[in-house]
């Protein structure tokens, strides 16, 4: 099996890395184009066998999978490039939220997903969203899965689900290292601990909580009542987060979601699509 990958900018790259590491792809089955010569060659020095090329239909000419790990705003010039090479057997793989699949339908012959990674999944780890295109036979949704399995947990939503699911499973990495980043200069600040130490205990907290949650049974209010006893240290703790991250999550949601609909409105523009078509819009 032929893979290629669009784009070997930073997720382009995570994720290449990721499924030679993982064992699911050997570099022979894998073509990469990027504009960026440095970095292209710079995969194939480190992966002997992996072919690069600067010409993205090259890339996809031949290859059972695409992968199309490019900004969102690159699409419209990608695509074109691309349609005159792709068929009707391949499977166009596109990692980027706000490009609808039925849009890309519109434009390529080839089966279409659209896969949500993580920046987890260069620890083999994560959960990735998976949509699923009109052309999308089972055959093809197994071969995607297997595939993606390897490097993380596929987890499939509506195609109306990606801004908040991104948000939790992509974005979230960013948001849970800032909280922990603040969290460990105000504990260096105010006590004898180190910045580094703090975070260090946070880290190894953060990786068993997430085992409780994913493997212990624990639901995330039961794993508070465990650990919060009334009356009790955490309990103080819990007491303050109430009163300071009152309203915060729903002022993030509503940014994240702001910043997309202006992202589906520069593409619908370069896309030439009538208004709110660049993504599914589903109940």
């Amino acid at each position: 099996m032929k893979v290629a990958f669009i784009g070997t900018g930073s997720m382009g790259s995570l994720l290449i890395e990721a499924f030679l590491r993982s064992g699911a792809l050997h570099p022979h089955q894998i073509c990469a184009s990027n504009r960026s010569k440095p970095k292209a060659e710079l995969l194939a020095k480190r992966h002997p066998g992996l072919r690069i090329t600067h010409c993205n239909a090259e890339a996809a000419n031949g290859s059972h999978i695409v992968f199309l790990c490019v900004k969102p705003l690159d699409y419209p010039c990608v695509v074109t490039e691309l349609t005159d090479v792709l068929n009707e057997g391949q499977i166009v793989v596109s990692i980027t939220s706000p490009v609808g699949i039925a849009l890309l339908e519109g434009r390529i012959p080839s089966k279409v997903a659209k896969i949500i990674p993580s920046i987890t999944h260069s620890a083999l780890a994560g959960a990735s969203l998976c949509i699923y295109g009109s052309r999308i036979l089972p055959e093809d949704r197994l071969l995607l899965e297997q595939l993606i399995s390897s490097i993380s947990l596929p987890t499939a939503i509506r195609e109306s689900e990606t801004r908040i699911a991104s948000d939790i499973a992509s974005c979230g990495p960013a948001f849970i290292a800032f909280i922990l980043q603040q969290w460990a200069q105000e504990a260096a600040k105010l006590t004898g601990i180190t910045f580094d130490e703090a975070v260090r205990l946070g880290a190894e907290m953060l990786h068993g909580t997430g085992k409780l949650l994913t493997e212990g049974g624990f639901t995330p209010q039961e794993l508070q009542r465990r650990v919060a006893v009334p009356g009790g240290v955490t309990s103080e703790g819990i007491t303050v987060l109430q009163n300071g991250l009152q309203g915060v999550f729903k002022q993030l949601i509503e940014a994240t979601h702001r910043k997309y609909d202006d992202d589906l409105g520069r593409l619908d523009l370069l896309f030439g699509a009538k208004p709110g078509s660049g993504a599914d819009k589903e109940a």
